[in-house]
């Protein structure tokens, strides 16, 4: 870990990883004043060189008024990609995407110059065993009330982990996620799980098209099971799309993540 500026209320460092051989901006949140007994809720947000500003801001200003607007203070933590946006956009098919034998492409990505596909298991452990072990040494964390949150390619990851994995976090967000992937394999992992009390947030515009309705079936699929130990909830935002829906729901997510 390489310290590289304090920015005001926000600690900014790069993160090296040898599990996934390459480094990680790693952005900080930390409240003002004196932690609770057991630490501060704490929400990682991935691709955090782009969402991390919403998800501070929206903590700094709503957890004044914490009995009001349910959104108590908490740790924010951006994970973002190193190096140019377009290197940053193929680290991120690698780091969502689970494994697979083999890859269906939609019409629109036929052709396209993806990188490499099916890094999630690594990026996963990324998360679990070099990150958040940094960030509980560092700060004062409630290990039982920690969110995943994750957008688009992200929010696939989300649904991902929470269906193979889903004791790391109490809390997923996953906002607009990509269920298409692969021919919607994800759906195939909701079948697998075992839920200790887990709570699924997902979110969607309601002018996105078919992720609007990939959204209602997979909330429809997870329903059907009758799966006590986890929480659902799916929200359409009206009139937004895929780029402005994540401002107009990370309130609504953080609200989710405090019940």
């Amino acid at each position: 870990m390489v310290s590289k500026v304090q920015l005001n209320d926000t600690e900014c460092w790069v993160l090296e990883s040898h599990i996934m051989g390459g480094a990680y901006d790693i952005k900080v949140f930390l409240p003002e004043g004196e932690p609770p007994e057991r630490g501060f809720p704490v929400y990682y947000l991935l691709d955090g060189n782009a969402y991390f500003q919403f998800g501070r801001d929206v903590v700094k200003l709503q957890s004044k008024n914490a009995p009001k607007t349910l959104v108590s203070q908490a740790i924010v933590i951006g994970i973002g990609h190193t190096g140019v946006e377009e290197e940053g956009g193929k680290r991120r098919f690698y780091d969502f995407t689970p494994p697979a034998e083999q890859y269906l492409y939609p019409e629109r990505l036929k052709g396209a110059d993806l990188g490499m596909h099916g890094g999630a298991e690594k990026f996963f452990a990324f998360i679990e065993q070099e990150l958040m072990p940094v960030i509980s040494k560092k700060y004062p964390v409630d290990v039982e009330r920690q969110t995943l949150f994750g957008h688009s390619l992200g929010g696939l990851f989300v649904l991902w982990a929470l269906f193979t994995q889903p004791k790391l976090f109490q809390t997923y967000v996953a906002s607009s996620p990509s269920i298409w992937w692969n021919d919607h394999e994800v759906l195939l992992y909701a079948d697998h799980n075992h839920y200790i009390e887990q709570r699924l947030l997902i979110t969607v515009g309601s002018e996105e098209r078919f992720m609007v309705e990939d959204a209602k079936r997979l909330y429809a699929m997870l329903n059907r099971q009758s799966l006590k130990e986890l929480a659902i909830e799916l929200y359409v935002a009206m009139d937004e799309n895929h780029a402005s829906v994540v401002p107009t729901i990370m309130s609504r997510a953080f609200r989710f993540a405090n019940r």
